[in-house]
C-alpha cells in the first residue's frame, strides 16, 4: 500500500504561534491542495497525523476543531484529493501521552489500522518533532521547508536519512511524477 502521513499546520496550512483556533484561520498553503490530489490520484492514501495541544490548553475544543478538520477536507476534495483519515493528539506538552509527538503513539497507530510497513510510508512535516516520530516508528522522515521547516533545518539534528524538499508540492512531483 502507498501511504502517506502528513502533519497538518506548516506542511498543509499555514501555521501560527497563536495556533488554528476557527476555521477562519485555517489556510493552505500555496501548492499543498494541489499536491495532495496529485499524490491522491497516483493511488497513495493520505493521512493527517497532528499535535492540537490547542485543545488541552482551552484555545478550541473538539466541535470547534472538527470545523477545521471540515474545512480542510472540504478544500482538499475541491481540489480533486482525498485524506483518508485524521489522527491527532489533543494532549498538552506536559501531559506524557504515547501519541503527542515526538513519541510515534500516532504513527503506531497509524500504520497498524492501515496495515501499512513503516519502511515504505513517507511522513511529511515541518517540525524536529514530526521527523523524530516518523523515524522511532520506522517511516521515512520527510522535511518542508515551509511553516517552521526553515528553521528546523537550521538548528540541526535531523534524524538519520531525513529527506529535505522544499515544499509539498516537491514531495508529490517525487512521489507522484
Amino acid at each position: 500500500m502507498k501511504l502517506i502521513i502528513l502533519d497538518r499546520d506548516g506542511v498543509i496550512n499555514r501555521d501560527s504561534d497563536a495556533y488554528i483556533k476557527t476555521p477562519d484561520e485555517w489556510v493552505p498553503l500555496p501548492g499543498s491542495l494541489e499536491a495532495i490530489a496529485r499524490l491522491s490520484r497516483s493511488g497513495y492514501r493520505i493521512v493527517v497525523a497532528t499535535n492540537q495541544s490547542g485543545v488541552a490548553r482551552g484555545l478550541f475544543d473538539l466541535s470547534m476543531l472538527a470545523s477545521i478538520h471540515a474545512k480542510m477536507l472540504h478544500a482538499v476534495t475541491a481540489a480533486g484529493g482525498r485524506i483518508d483519515a485524521i489522527f491527532f493528539c489533543p494532549h498538552g506538552p506536559d501531559d506524557g501521552c504515547a501519541c503527542r509527538k515526538p513519541r510515534p503513539g500516532l504513527f503506531l497507530e497509524v500504520l497498524e489500522r492501515f496495515r501499512a510497513a513503516p519502511g515504505e510510508v513517507h511522513a511529511i512535516g515541518d517540525q524536529l518533532r514530526d521527523l523524530q516520530a516518523a523515524h522511532a516508528a520506522g517511516c521515512r522522515p520527510v522535511l518542508v521547508l515551509t511553516g517552521k521547516g526553515g528553521a528546523t533545518m537550521a538548528n540541526g539534528g535531523l534524524p538519520p536519512d531525513t529527506v529535505v524538499r522544499v515544499d509539498l508540492a516537491a514531495v508529490a512531483a517525487e512521489l507522484a511524477p
